[in-house]
């Protein structure tokens, strides 16, 4: 009965979170008003089905790691498909910093299956980070590298 209710608690809380994605908030529904509707999740079963299915490709998922991996890593989701990487700071040049959010967003092995953000700060005269202008060309750099790196993945693995 227990599994029953959590499946109803989970989709009543997805309807709710479709509900604020799609602007409804104005026929009543708030984000105030969701903990009174579903109550406490403590009681809540996974769903052992969703835990085992990833939704994005594991190529580009290992090739994002291996590509980004000396900056460090802030948040890394696989089922959603999000790599974000902390603040780095090239040594050679220490008055500037850059950060990647990476989105895999397919689960075939494709160039467009495959967005990368970058974000740039440099220092002013005070020693205070301001944001500044990433080059375009930075970003398709880094996902033509993580391309380059599933390809190799995927043929190492034909191979044997």
């Amino acid at each position: 009965m227990a599994f029953v209710r959590g499946v109803s608690m989970r989709q009543a809380a997805t309807g709710a979170v479709v509900f604020a994605a799609l602007g409804l908030s104005t026929l009543g529904l708030s984000a105030c008003s969701t903990p009174h509707l579903f109550g406490s999740k403590s009681n809540n079963v996974p769903n052992p089905a969703s835990a085992t299915s990833v939704s994005v490709n594991g190529y580009l998922w290992r090739a994002t790691l291996d590509t980004l991996s000396f900056m460090p890593l802030a948040s890394a989701d696989p089922y959603g498909g999000v790599v974000i990487t902390d603040w780095y700071v090239n040594p050679e040049k220490p008055d500037e910093r850059f950060k990647c959010t990476v989105y895999i967003l397919d689960s075939r092995l494709r160039a467009d299956g495959l967005n990368v953000t970058v974000f740039k700060q440099t220092k002013d005269a005070a020693g205070n980070w301001v944001d500044a202008p990433a080059a375009t060309q930075t970003e398709t750099d880094i996902e033509n590298a993580i391309l380059t790196r599933a390809r190799q993945l995927r043929l190492s693995n034909i191979k044997g």
